[in-house]
């Protein structure tokens, strides 16, 4: 090919094979995390090795994608190696994020049983911190969602794995491994602590910007724990109840129109938080519509109000285009993406509308080509061809897309 990319353009395909990582950009990464880590010390050098963790994990959950077992196996030794490594060093051995990247891992890796294990171990050497704790939280968080991702239906959920642990959290007590039941008593008294830790969260106003951001992040675990808390113990009815009323409360107006009382409602500016609590929504609606029969409205107007908001995020737009290849109407996705086009400068709605009209000409192409080889249909689809050469003529015209090296590659690559 005549030349080497560093890194790797994942959204090309070509001929059959996903373009993955190429030998020499590795290298290049590698050695500068190996440089890099021996000028860091302390919580640096901690958040270094969460970063490499991160990457190795995202190579990880490439051959998952390709699909490809024999290079998931070397891969995973690989990466399995790095995070013992990184796990021994003595400022890491109580840092729970690395705990929590580990275990999640494993899980990845299809070793469920040692991931329980090091999720269990993380927790009881975490302390009882419980719902203040932000680490311990977020840790709670993805194991209990992970679990809930075994789960075949939600019938019996109560009893499952994903409350004991949830449970636990809300108990503020020392963390015991599973035993196979899970008592009411101790489910009531943990909605209740989840009820008001959650009040006392959004009534609180935070001091400093750092801990608006620490905030943030922890009010976003909290809603996620108590809003799956209640999926398993009640019904999805009560989980949607929780988001619908986090987001309100966070969409509550700033200083701006407030000046006059000369109050400030702090956390409520912090955009972050509340994109994070629409994404956690849009994903339980749709794992709760893959396991049970539940209606496709809800989870595509949370997706279409959330997308004009914060257009530039990629899991609502992957959500909304998944949902939308469901439908065989385009013109409703055709009107919205056109509609945030207009209105943002950002490039993910013109990516996405891209996209969307390929996984469309790919489908009307399969339907149409016949069983005999490489015959073609004597009809062209040259419509939707037409569709999309004018998107891109439209997205690389805009400000942002001119300058778009993952734009133009695309628009020459349809073109051949």
């Amino acid at each position: 090919s005549g030349f080497n990319g560093i890194g790797h353009m994942d959204t090309m395909l070509r001929g059959r094979h996903h373009i993955g990582h190429y030998k020499e950009g590795e290298e290049f990464i590698q050695n500068v995390f190996h440089v890099l880590f021996l000028l860091f010390s302390g919580k640096e050098k901690s958040n270094l090795s969460i970063c490499w963790l991160q990457y190795e994990i995202s190579k990880v959950v490439q051959c998952l994608q390709a699909k490809n077992k024999k290079k998931l196996k070397a891969q995973g030794r690989k990466s399995k190696k790095l995070a013992k490594n990184l796990l021994k060093a003595p400022d890491n051995r109580n840092h729970l994020s690395l705990w929590k990247l580990y275990a999640y891992l494993e899980w990845l890796l299809g070793n469920i049983d040692d991931a329980r294990k090091v999720f269990d171990t993380a927790l009881c050497t975490a302390g009882t911190g419980g719902l203040k704790s932000p680490q311990l939280c977020s840790l709670s968080l993805l194991y209990a969602q992970l679990e809930v991702e075994l789960l075949e239906s939600i019938e019996g959920a109560v009893m499952s794995r994903a409350v004991h642990i949830l449970t636990k959290l809300a108990e503020s007590g020392p963390y015991m491994p599973y035993s196979g039941q899970v008592l009411s008593v101790n489910i009531l008294k943990a909605r209740k602590t989840y009820e008001h830790a959650l009040q006392d969260y959004l009534s609180k106003t935070p001091v400093s910007d750092q801990d608006q951001l620490s905030d943030a992040n922890q009010l976003v675990n909290l809603v996620g724990c108590y809003a799956l808390f209640q999926y398993l113990t009640v019904g999805i009815d009560a989980a949607v109840l929780i988001y619908a009323q986090t987001s309100e409360k966070l969409e509550a107006p700033g200083p701006q129109t407030c000046e006059n009382t000369g109050e400030n409602f702090g956390i409520q500016n912090f955009p972050t938080a509340l994109e994070a609590v629409t994404l956690l929504h849009t994903n339980l609606l749709r794992f709760h519509m893959k396991i049970s029969v539940y209606p496709l409205n809800p989870l595509r107007e949370a997706l279409t109000e959330a997308l004009k908001r914060y257009p530039s995020n990629q899991s609502l737009w992957r959500s909304y285009i998944h949902i939308q290849r469901k439908s065989h109407s385009a013109s409703k996705a055709r009107r919205f993406f056109d509609g945030v086009t207009r209105s943002t400068n950002s490039l993910e709605p013109w990516l996405f509308a891209i996209q969307a009209e390929q996984m469309r000409k790919k489908l009307t192409e399969n339907v149409q080509r016949t069983d005999v080889g490489e015959i073609h249909s004597t009809i062209p689809e040259t419509g939707l061809t037409n569709r999309i050469v004018a998107l891109f003529e439209h997205a690389v015209q805009s400000e942002n897309g001119t300058h778009c090296p993952l734009l133009w590659r695309m628009y020459l690559n349809f073109l051949v």
